[in-house]
């Protein structure tokens, strides 16, 4: 049996947040539509645009069902999950956000239930948790945007980043807020060739540690900031809407976030929830994170236009046991650096 870890950091407790839906007209005919509806809750770190998409699509696909989305950083949902479990019970029914690690995390504490969806079987299992209770939706690697009025060519490698020519130049996403910044920090740390040595080096370099990938990828277009170190698709979707910002594949190796999904043990609605996810991994659902600029998971969706096929990205496939291990030492070590 796979070993997890529990790794979660005690988390500062904020309110609750409470979700509201839609009353009725109050005639009978309304509240027998209304009692008819199912109802699903999703915490998700998806763009506002990209979810309310998918929302779209699986309400469709899915007649009679109302999805109702909490929508925050992955930092701020870790938060919001924490305080609600210490409240007796987590209010949602799905979860689309982070990293594998948090998600070993959760099974681990029993917060997620065992899967029950049928398109799995299509995708490369090291994107479907052997133990069943995630699944991999799509493939966010972090690479290296440059603006292309500041330069022809931007870092080919993270070893690059280092150099005295990118000082002062260089945005990052902060690993406190964004799920995928801390997993990153986790692999630099853990990587040979990279590791505390390299970190040290990259902030010598005195990059500005912006709140999320968004940022990071406005600074690069907007030539405040010439480099970037961003999710892939930020950085696509910008050059695609004319902004002066190419990407560059690190030629050292891409780490990536599969932005899994997974059903809260505490939901009600365990068979909505896993349609959902089951919908996420489906070719329909993946042909759209296609057009929503992500790479996929299942071979049969195709890519997005200008994004490179997986096999010719080196993407990074560290131990995740010990990326879950390491990731808040690792966070810890890199904060202590701005310091």
């Amino acid at each position: 049996m796979k070993k997890r870890f529990n790794i979660l950091a005690p988390m500062l407790l904020i309110p609750a947040l409470g979700l509201t839906a839609c009353a009725g007209s109050g005639d009978p005919a309304g509240a027998a539509d209304v009692s008819e509806t199912k109802t699903l809750t999703v915490y998700t770190s998806e763009p506002q645009a990209k979810i309310d998409q998918i929302v779209e699509a699986f309400e469709k696909a899915n007649d009679g069902t109302n999805v109702e989305v909490f929508r925050a950083a992955t930092g701020e949902l870790k938060t919001r999950i924490a305080t609600e479990k210490q409240s007796g019970k987590i209010s949602a029914d799905v979860i689309l956000a982070a990293d594998v690690p948090t998600f070993e995390t959760y099974a681990a504490e029993g917060t997620l239930a065992k899967l029950d969806i049928s398109n799995a079987a299509e995708l490369d299992k090291k994107f479907v948790d052997e133990e069943g209770f995630w699944v991999g939706t799509r493939i966010i690697p972090t690479i290296i945007a440059y603006n292309t009025g500041a330069f022809t060519e931007g870092p080919a490698s993270w070893a690059a980043l280092t150099e005295e020519t990118y000082k002062g130049k260089i945005a990052m996403p902060n690993p406190d807020v964004s799920g995928a910044a801390a997993f990153n920090t986790a692999v630099w740390f853990q990587e040979a060739g990279l590791g505390q040595d390299w970190l040290e080096k990259l902030v010598a370099n005195e990059p500005t540690v912006l709140e999320s990938n968004g940022p990071v990828g406005q600074a690069v277009a907007e030539g405040s900031s010439e480099v970037g170190i961003v999710v892939d698709y930020v950085a696509r979707e910008l050059a695609a809407k004319g902004s002066p910002i190419a990407v560059g594949y690190p030629s050292d190796g891409v780490p990536y976030v599969s932005q899994p999904a997974g059903v809260f043990a505490d939901s009600v609605n365990q068979e909505l929830a896993n349609d959902f996810v089951d919908f996420l991994v489906s070719k329909e659902g993946q042909e759209l994170a296609v057009e929503q600029s992500y790479l996929p998971v299942r071979e049969d969706a195709g890519v997005p236009e200008g994004a490179p096929a997986l096999s010719e990205i080196n993407l990074l496939d560290p131990d995740q046991e010990k990326i879950a291990a390491g990731q808040t030492e690792a966070v810890d070590f890199f904060n202590s650096l701005l310091k």
